[in-house]
């Protein structure tokens, strides 16, 4: 084959086809996934790190708050440039990218010497998050039959929250067998340092294994290598009706200019409306505050009155929660379809948020912590607060977790999909780094307020979905229209 693509000779990976999807694309997926979970562990691994970083380099709380935060503009920046990439150098070459940037994150993390360095690697592994927040999902959607396309795509969020879980994990394991995450692990290097440097062995098997599939069919096709685009639809799909689907996906992907940020633009000339649905899914993704469960849970349980160690098991067993409800939405994605599950979802995150911001919302704050034995529940208050917060990861876990990311990769027409995902998921970055750093202060504010406002958030998306976003279940990429 081309630069961009993998031999068929022998056996290998993608073995396997037929209308429904063989072994052989499912292999594939879990491959393109692990993009997912390394943008998992990346985001988390920073929380088990932040005391010893901010005693080593001496950081206040704004400089320890941009270090946390780097890796958020590192994955807006590398999402933005990631379509244009792929649309440039392939699904594949770019994950390769990305796993290379993976890689020297996790070193430059590990090995940092100063506040400087160690910013400056959260921005070199933020940016590879960001290209990965985009190729993932964009090659699964090219290479996975219709019939199971959203199972594969819910893969993406499967990986991202079992990097987060074993992320949480290993910082734990790590920190406790040197006693302290400060206190020297192996060869003269504290535990923090070693908490980075384990990502390296996830993006080294990463890379290798993206060495092993191929090129998207679809990306070869508009680069008219069309004898290779049949070959991997061949093993894919079955021989069957193969002339007709390239001529088909031809005819959606022809175009007399390169691919570019104009591709965006409906036959009016403006953005395509379809481009702001997509825009706006991944906002609210990020608006309902699911970010702060994961990167503030810890302190919001002490906050409130639950011990350090209390609150770390709460967390870890709220990320186990996250991937049993992520192969909840896996099974019945392409059962129950996209939109019904995002409305449910919707009403799930609206009930379980409002419940939490008007047990914060009344309970008497002492010395700066609510009690919530003072709360709307009384002495049940706190138990209350715990389900809800975990009823909500159920709800936003089985719904707007994965099925944004599937319906990403899938709702954009050809010509613009790559380029539409880039502009998403970018803006799901910069909105995830918005609610991180507002968090704070609206924690100081009130956590009523905070809860509240994600709660107003949860209740919009629902009207919105109900109006806006199209079912996409059993529909094939070529059909999809701006």
């Amino acid at each position: 084959m081309g630069e961009h693509g993998a031999s068929f000779d022998g056996p290998s990976i993608y073995d396997g086809e037929s209308e429904n999807g063989g072994s052989g694309v499912i292999k594939i997926a879990v491959v393109a996934a692990l993009g997912g979970f390394l943008f998992g562990y990346d985001s988390s691994v920073i929380n088990g790190a932040n005391a010893a970083i901010t005693d080593k380099f001496q950081a206040g709380p704004l400089e320890l708050g941009f270090t946390v935060a780097a890796a958020l503009l590192g994955a807006a920046a590398g999402a933005l440039l990631a379509g244009r990439l792929a649309d440039k150098m392939g699904r594949v070459a770019v994950m390769k990218i990305a796993a290379v940037l993976f890689f020297l994150g996790a070193l430059g993390t590990g090995f940092a010497l100063n506040l400087e360095m160690l910013i400056l690697f959260r921005l070199v592994g933020g940016f590879g998050v960001g290209i990965a927040s985009v190729i993932a999902p964009a090659y699964i959607a090219e290479i996975a039959p219709a019939s199971i396309r959203g199972r594969l795509g819910s893969l993406q969020q499967l990986a991202i929250v079992t990097g987060i879980a074993i992320s949480l994990m290993i910082d734990y394991g790590l920190a406790h067998l040197a006693g302290d995450s400060r206190n020297e692990l192996w060869l003269g290097m504290e535990a923090w340092r070693w908490m980075f440097l384990a990502m390296a062995i996830p993006a080294v098997v990463y890379g290798a294994l993206a060495l092993t599939i191929p090129e998207s069919p679809r990306y070869l096709i508009a680069k008219h290598r069309i004898p290779e685009a049949k070959e991997v639809l061949t093993r894919l799909l079955g021989p069957k009706n193969i002339d007709e689907k390239i001529e088909k996906i031809r005819k959606t992907m022809e175009r007399e200019t390169e691919p570019s940020w104009k591709d965006l633009r409906g036959p009016s000339g403006r953005i395509a409306g379809i481009v702001w649905v997509g825009l706006l899914l991944s906002v609210f993704q990020q608006f309902v505050g699911i970010n702060v469960i994961f990167y503030y849970s810890n302190v919001l349980w002490e906050a409130v009155g639950f011990s350090e160690s209390q609150s770390f098991i709460i967390t870890v067993i709220t990320s186990i929660i996250n991937i049993a409800t992520t192969l909840i939405a896996i099974a019945s994605i392409d059962k129950v379809g996209r939109k019904p599950l995002l409305i449910i979802g919707s009403l799930g995150m609206t009930v379980t948020l409002g419940i939490m911001a008007l047990i914060f919302g009344t309970a008497t704050v002492v010395n700066g912590t609510p009690d919530l034995n003072t709360a709307v529940f009384g002495s049940a208050s706190g138990i209350i607060a715990l389900f809800a917060a975990n009823l909500f990861v159920v709800a936003f876990g089985m719904s707007w977790g994965p099925v944004v990311w599937v319906l990403l990769g899938e709702m954009f027409p050809n010509r613009m999909r790559a380029a539409a995902l880039s502009l998403a998921a970018g803006g799901q970055w910069v909105a995830n780094w918005l609610i991180t750093v507002s968090f704070p202060y609206l924690k100081d504010l009130s956590l009523g307020v905070a809860y509240g406002l994600y709660a107003l958030f949860a209740l919009l998306s629902f009207f919105f979905v109900s109006k806006w976003v199209q079912e996409t279940k059993g529909r094939q990429l070529e059909d999809m229209q701006g």
